[in-house]
């Protein structure tokens, strides 16, 4: 991690593995949940979800790579 390239690449990986995530969960819960409170719920939380584990990476990435 000493290389910016390194964090760089692992940033966006993080990042792209998170997007797909979303993705693949918003695709499920609009094929399986009909009710739409349900739904939006859902997509709230996980949202939510997604992004404290995006903080969570970034903040891990920051403390290993030195600047």
């Amino acid at each position: 991690f000493s290389l910016p390239t390194v964090a760089i690449a692992t940033t966006l990986f993080f990042l792209s593995l998170l997007y797909h995530a979303w993705v693949g969960v918003r695709d499920i819960m609009v094929d399986y949940i009909h009710d739409t409170a349900i739904r939006f719920t859902l997509w709230v939380l996980i949202t939510l979800l997604l992004l404290g584990m995006a903080i969570w990476v970034f903040l891990i990435l920051l403390q290993v790579v030195e600047l």
